[in-house]
């Protein structure tokens, strides 16, 4: 039975296998099953993704009797989408339910050229970055490829791209949304084949983004598998700081991490390909002159191009904005070790849909989510007595 069946904890049976996780070649071996040629899969692809279709009676180039048998064992499922909220600057935030009641969230951002979708991967991190909204959620499971593809689909009807003819308003997919991707390599490495797919949603690797903390192991391995763009989640130019920033450092340290990333390039078949280096700046944490020069050094070996994001405040954070001042010295010192920098703009802050504010409602299944509420507690009746 395919890894998108669930099992009832009410009946006990296995459910439908959901054939929205499924890609072109395993909908084959699933009409191969029912005695039917394996074209038939590419024909249930296009009208999932790329005619928004879910219900097989509207399937029509399929016979009625074809469609009255995978009714019995399959069906189009979909997470519900339990609201949708609009910034004041056109970003999109979705807060969608996913199997076990957790919700994640996924946020659509325009620009003048481009929609970029910021798709989950995971109900709530294990990673806890301590500058993360995320984190603080605790862990509860990795998201289905379903789950994850799930997010394109839905973004993609809601601003009506199945309509023949229509524009298409996602031209990007990062998976810069809760959770690290590469600890849920499969369903993650299916879910950007399903995007990539001609007969799916068609994006170019170019504009499918995988974005890691670092976990080495499954980078290493990633580029085996996919030729995806790549951004490193840095956030400190050294070790000392990173472990405090960033805990799964301790694990696999700066250089490890750098390294793997260019093995990952290395494998590419276009010697063109830069990295993406994420770096977010938090006033007088990681924001000094010293720490620009050390990070130029650190990455001298790496083609790539560095994004610098200021810190976005979320409730309880230790950790306050970078400054005007400090941002641009940081910018100007690195222009002038030779990188490409870019500056993100703050997109949704006010409907909490910035980098690093995701949250959504995570059934915790560590002790994180419990601790961080007590000690947000604490800090809020210090505050009262202060007052």
């Amino acid at each position: 039975m395919s890894d998108e069946s669930t099992v009832s904890l009410e009946t006990g049976q296995v459910a439908k296998v959901n054939l929205l996780g499924l890609s072109g070649s395993r909908l084959g071996d699933l009409f191969e099953e029912l005695g039917e040629k394996r074209f038939r899969g590419t024909q249930i692809l296009k009208w999932i993704h790329q005619m928004g279709t879910c219900d097989l009676d509207d399937m029509s180039n399929l016979s009625k009797p074809l469609r009255t048998r995978l009714a019995t064992i399959g069906e189009v499922r979909l997470p519900e989408v339990v609201s949708c909220q609009d910034s004041v600057d056109g970003t999109r935030k979705w807060l969608i339910r996913v199997e076990g009641g957790s919700c994640i969230e996924m946020v659509y951002i325009p620009e003048r050229d481009r929609g970029t979708l910021c798709v989950s991967s995971q109900i709530g991190c294990a990673l806890d970055c301590a500058f993360c909204a995320t984190g603080k959620q605790g862990f509860n499971r990795d998201l289905t490829t379903a789950e994850i593809i799930g997010q394109v689909w839905i973004a993609a009807n809601s601003f009506g791209q199945f309509v023949p003819g229509a524009p298409r308003r996602v031209t990007n997919v990062v998976m810069m949304g809760m959770g690290e991707p590469l600890m849920n390599f499969d369903h993650v490495v299916d879910a950007m084949n399903l995007m990539l797919d001609d007969n799916a949603y068609g994006l170019s690797k170019r504009r499918v983004t995988l974005s890691t903390a670092g976990v080495v192991p499954a980078l290493d391995k990633l580029g085996d598998v996919s030729d995806v763009s790549l951004a490193i989640s840095l956030h400190a130019p050294n070790d000392a700081l990173r472990n405090q920033l960033v805990p799964i450092n301790r694990k696999y340290p700066l250089r490890e991490f750098i390294d793997s990333a260019r093995r990952y390039l290395d494998k590419m078949p276009d010697n063109r390909r830069k990295v993406t280096v994420e770096y977010t700046l938090m006033d007088r944490v990681n924001d000094r002159s010293e720490h620009a020069r050390e990070l130029a050094e650190l990455l001298r070996e790496l083609p790539c191009k560095i994004n610098l994001i200021p810190f976005n405040p979320f409730p309880g954070a230790d950790f306050k904005r970078v400054t005007n001042t400090a941002l641009n010295r940081f910018r100007d010192i690195l222009h002038d070790e030779g990188y490409t920098v870019t500056v993100r703009t703050t997109r949704g802050d006010d409907i909490a849909a910035a980098c690093g504010q995701l949250a959504g409602e995570v059934n915790d299944k560590t002790r994180r989510q419990a601790r961080y509420k007590r000690r947000l507690e604490k800090q809020q009746v210090i505050k009262m007595i202060e007052a």
